[in-house]
């Protein structure tokens, strides 16, 4: 299967804007109108317009970059590809009018012409947004205020759900690019979600880790510890001879799962070795002691 990013030249990050720029570039070279009875530059038109169809498309694109090229076609098939795709805006801009139904009509067959007169959407568009480590856990509403390079600002209220990750992707239909046809609708914002870090807890999946300072005696004889968590401290007993970076875990302590309202992550207490600064000379002789005595 070919790789739609390298159909097109650019760089699996690339932004959209860059997309429909290497697109245009390319449409300009191949097109069918400039190239007649060249089916070598048509066969080339049809894929970098397929590639386009989906990487212009933030659903298609993150779906093909989750499944790869093999498993995307196994799913999609070329009406799904082109379908919602909106090729007149560029081709407006090259000069070509509204003569694109007749040209891919031409070369992927009626079905495409259908789909094309379908009132088109606007361009979908994609917001990063940093959350606090306490939002991602408890989950919160956020204000949000966008201004877009057209001079327009899209203001709403956003619902953070508890237990969402670092790469999470939250929609907000409606709120993307105007369409530029009269019967058209809006596209929509995809916010893209970045959990900061937590001064003392780290998050591995759905669980938490957090350590726990004991000192030397309790490693050997064993005590009771208080552990920081996100509900408070709670005790937990630390077994005699228990070894550094041995995790203690407390059950439903974690992050909630997401779209699983009963089920949470678990918290991991790490034990860590609390090691004392200057030692008074009880101490230095106690630990002497056990040194002479073999320990």
């Amino acid at each position: 299967m070919d790789d739609y990013y390298k159909i097109l030249g650019v760089e699996k990050k690339a932004s959209v804007d860059e997309i429909k720029k290497a697109y245009r570039k390319l449409a300009l070279e191949h097109h069918p109108d400039r190239n007649p009875g060249n089916k070598s530059a048509e066969e080339k038109f049809k894929k970098i317009s397929e590639a386009y169809a989906v990487l212009s498309d933030v659903e298609k694109r993150r779906q093909y970059d989750t499944v790869g090229a093999s498993g995307f076609h196994q799913r999609y098939s070329t009406d799904d590809i082109f379908r919602g795709a909106d090729f007149s805006s560029i081709f407006e801009e090259m000069g070509g009018g509204g003569g694109f139904e007749s040209i891919f009509g031409r070369m992927f067959g009626g079905g495409f012409q259908q789909t094309q007169r379908a009132p088109s959407k606007g361009q979908d568009l994609e917001y990063a947004l940093q959350i606090s480590f306490d939002e991602a856990y408890r989950g919160s509403e956020r204000s949000i205020d966008i201004a877009l390079s057209n001079n327009e600002r899209r203001q709403f209220k956003l619902r953070i759900p508890a237990g969402i990750k670092t790469g999470g992707r939250l929609r907000v239909a409606g709120k993307g690019m105007k369409s530029g046809h009269p019967r058209g609708t809006p596209g929509d914002l995809y916010i893209l979600v970045e959990v900061a870090s937590h001064p003392v807890f780290t998050r591995v999946g759905d669980d938490m880790e957090v350590k726990v300072p004991v000192k030397y005696t309790d490693l050997f004889l064993g005590n009771s510890c208080e552990v920081q968590t996100m509900e408070g401290s709670k005790k937990i007993k630390v077994p005699a001879g228990v070894k550094v970076g041995t995790k203690i875990r407390l059950r439903g302590l974690g992050f909630p799962v997401p779209g699983k309202t009963s089920e949470r992550g678990d918290l991991f207490a790490i034990v860590d070795l609390k090691i004392p600064g200057k030692l008074t000379d009880p101490q230095l002789k106690a630990i002497e002691t056990l040194r002479d005595s073999g320990l």
